[in-house]
């Protein structure tokens, strides 16, 4: 080969070969990402306005790149106008802007321009602002050619806007516009969007107490040529020149701090949420100014939800009722998510699911007597008892005798199941290590379980179908998740809307006084919860479009008096559905409901004996229980009871008869005038009589069925007692006490025996003296088999 070719060819390879090293170092020239910062994490409202933001791990106040579309236009005319008239028209580099600045260094022998474009400038903050020479403004022109290259002008622009500093902490348009002007950058005015334009140039400017003149000079000379460029009016000048500098830095919203430090390690530092920012700051001025007055009782915090039922998207939420960092007084504590007794808040999904199930209709007879179950024994808020109560009202008035004796026959592990299903997460034991404390606080919830488990029981009573793969739906605070679950909904429309239509009749006995505060335009299913030791209250209520769920209590755990949910919980949920739009009320899922014959007085399917009505039920419930309260009574003329053996029937009176069992009874006829006792059978005929035991005019209050008794032993080894009580349907008759066959004695009119028993399975039988008897099994314990799940 000739040797000249062969030179020709290596240095035609070397110059390619450096052609190519060349072409590859600049086209990889650019770092990927451009900058790799530590941006501050920033909350924003529904229609994108900040509610909080927290530094960043460098100390620096730097909000989120800006996207193009967030572009403030005033703020990019100005500053391009101002640093780089030519940047819509330069590939990255402005010659004539480069030669003007050589002419000026050296002709004042020193650098007092640097031509540098916005792509330069940009390439100089992702480069981290290193020393000036010669040498780096040529590689800052390079890579400003191949910004240029992948990026178009309004993303140079956006890059800039975003990570240029503004004076001392402050990186970044958007986080200078709320420092200085306490608003989002695209609301500036001319003059505002002017001063944060020069300010990259010289960030020192900005100082509450030097360089002012400087500062509104250069502002001023901007605006002066915006006008000389037509870009904006005379009139816009002078209202602009009037305008004052900004005194300082203001501090940045802080509407929703808890939120925001719940979902500080979210991936993206640009949280995007659910919340409506007009209503986050009326609710939380309610929360805050009812938190005044309950500190006065010693009750400091205090905790509340919006819910939109329809999108399940959370438009409030106040983490705390206070958003300063006090840890003393558990204000930094985010009390949306921690656990808490939950009370009496759960009774309405009991009650609903009873519905579902069949096991109950609305204004079923629920037994509300001395109750035992276990060595558990529920008592009421008012430590009364009633006798009987429809379930609705038993409901209502939160009564907590009749809820254990509902659970009882729902079983535990039912109802543990259709929480787990409905979103409490809070649930980590066993359904029976809760045992039937489950219904009345025995397990913890928070309010965001609750008010998920409130909305999706507003859900389905608004609900048109009831499809069989519907699911229940979780809460969502941030606009990126979603609502949707795959746990398929047991309960349907018509036990849904059944449970809302009784809890529109909430009320306690007792509170009455309270209630007169309470009147609203709309009608508001509600619910209170007060946990034992009044440590928590509670209030939850749904309208047709919206939830909104109260926590009020201690961070601390400690419990105060009058820390109830109605008085302390109540007033600040209805003060916020105050602040709500009005919604409509549920409609009556007709169309997936049936019309069945109750009796008036014991809600339970009617027979021939009882006074009726008309009563609205799920049309898949298997309800079948018909009253068993409810019989034909033959009088004579004198009103004793009589029968067929011991009187004609020509002279028998024959009437329908309202007869509740005797414990039952004893306390039902003290608060309802209008029940009338059973009448008598006339002496000649108790003989006939076949004892009935529905009937039976005894019953043994304490101890009650499957009771399990501890009866203690003392220190001086003597044991101790309990008391046994019982009720007969005559007043004035006389009981025979019997414990295993051996007779004990009698009592009258009140009939009660103080008895030692000892260990071991015994049998107490009654006998009235009409041969009415009833006997009861009952275990007492000894030492040796006592455990916990027994006491």
């Amino acid at each position: 080969m000739d040797p000249r070719r062969q030179k020709r060819r290596v240095i035609f390879l070397l110059l390619f070969g450096l052609l190519l090293l060349l072409g590859s170092s600049f086209w990889f020239c650019l770092p990927s990402p451009l900058f790799q910062e530590p941006y501050s994490s920033i909350l924003l409202s529904r229609d994108e306005q900040l509610l909080g933001a927290k530094i960043a791990s460098d100390e620096q106040w730097r909000f989120p790149p800006l996207t193009v579309q967030q572009l403030a236009t005033k703020f990019t005319t100005a500053l391009i106008q101002f640093e780089d008239k030519r940047f819509d028209s330069h590939w990255g580099v402005d010659p004539l802007a480069i030669l003007r600045a050589l002419y000026l260094n050296i002709s004042q022998n020193k650098i007092v321009s640097g031509g540098s474009t916005l792509s330069m400038q940009v390439i100089r903050l992702a480069r981290k602002n290193k020393r000036r020479s010669y040498a780096e403004k040529m590689l800052e022109m390079i890579m400003a050619l191949r910004l240029e290259m992948s990026y178009s002008k309004q993303e140079i622009l956006a890059l800039y806007a975003s990570h240029a500093p503004f004076g001392g902490n402050v990186v970044g348009l958007e986080t200078a516009a709320w420092r200085y002007f306490g608003r989002a950058a695209v609301n500036l005015s001319w003059a505002e969007a002017c001063t944060l334009a020069v300010l990259p140039n010289s960030p020192a400017l900005i100082h509450p107490a030097r360089n002012r003149r400087q500062l509104k000079r250069k502002r001023d000379l901007l605006l002066q040529q915006l006008v000389n460029e037509k870009l904006i009016s005379k009139t816009t000048l002078a209202l602009a020149l009037a305008e004052n500098l900004p005194a300082k830095p203001l501090p940045l919203p802080n509407i929703a701090s808890h939120l925001l430090a719940s979902q500080i390690q979210h991936a993206n530092p640009q949280l995007k949420t659910t919340i409506d920012k007009t209503l986050q700051i009326a609710v939380q001025d309610i929360v805050f100014q009812h938190s005044k007055r309950l500190s006065q009782r010693e009750i400091y915090n205090a905790a509340a939800l919006v819910i939109n039922n329809d999108t399940f998207e959370v438009l409030a939420y106040i983490g705390n009722s206070n958003t300063t960092a006090d840890f003393e007084l558990g204000y930094a504590i985010d009390l949306i998510r921690r656990p808490r007794s939950t009370g009496s808040i759960l009774k309405p999904l009991l009650y609903a699911g009873m519905l579902q199930q069949g096991d109950i209709l609305p204004e079923t007879l629920v037994a509300d007597l001395p109750t035992q179950y276990a060595g558990y024994t529920p008592e009421n808020y008012d430590r009364q008892y009633r006798g009987a109560v429809p379930a609705k009202v038993a409901l209502a008035r939160s009564l907590n005798i009749p809820a254990v004796r509902m659970l009882k026959q729902y079983s535990v592990a039912k109802f543990y199941d259709v929480l787990k299903k409905m979103g409490m997460s809070t649930l980590h034991r066993t359904p029976n290590n809760y045992g039937l404390t489950l219904i009345l606080g025995g397990a913890e919830g928070n309010l965001w379980d609750i008010a998920n488990m409130y909305a999706n029981l507003a859900d389905i009573a608004k609900a048109n179908n009831a499809a069989n793969d519907a699911t229940y739906k979780q809460l969502k605070v941030m606009r990126d998740h979603s609502s949707l679950t795959q746990q398929t909904r047991e309960i349907q429309p018509a036990a849904a809307w059944l449970t809302m239509k009784a809890l529109l009749e909430v009320s306690r006995p007792g509170d009455e006084g309270y209630w007169k505060n309470f009147n609203s335009s709309q009608k508001i299913a509600w619910k209170t919860g007060t946990s034992y030791g009044l440590r928590d209250a509670w209030a939850v209520g749904n309208t047709g479009l919206y939830t909104v769920a109260v926590w009020v209590g201690n961070a601390s755990g400690e419990g105060k008096p009058g820390l109830t949910g109605v008085s302390a919980a109540a007033p600040i949920m209805f003060d916020i559905f105050n602040r709500l739009d009005n919604s409509a009320w549920f409609t009556a899922p007709y169309f997936l409901m049936k019309e069945v014959s109750v009796c008036k007085n014991d809600g339970y399917l009617a027979n021939q004996f009882c006074d009726s009505k008309k009563q609205w039920i799920p049309k898949n419930s298997h309800f079948n229980k018909t009253s068993q309260n409810h019989l034909k009574v033959h009088l004579d003329t004198n009103g004793w009871r009589v029968n067929g053996q011991c009187e004609a029937v020509s002279n028998m009176q024959h009437k329908n008869w309202f007869v509740l069992p005797a414990g039952q009874e004893y306390y039902y006829k003290k608060l309802n005038a209008n029940y009338r006792n059973i009448p008598d059978y006339r002496k000649d005929c108790i003989a006939q009589v076949t004892q009935n035991n529905s009937q039976n005019p005894i019953e043994i209050l304490y101890p009650t069925p499957g009771t399990k008794l501890f009866i203690p032993i003392y220190l001086d080894e003597t044991q101790g007692s309990t008391v046994f009580k019982a009720v007969h349907r005559n007043h004035s008759e006389t009981l025979y006490w019997h414990l295993d066959k051996q007779f004990l004695g009698l009592t009258t009119t009140f009939h009660q025996r103080e008895l030692k028993i000892k260990p071991g399975i015994h049998f107490l039988t009654l006998v009235d003296e009409q041969g009415n008897s009833l006997t009861r099994k009952l275990e007492v314990l000894g030492k040796k088999n006592i455990s916990i799940n027994a006491l």
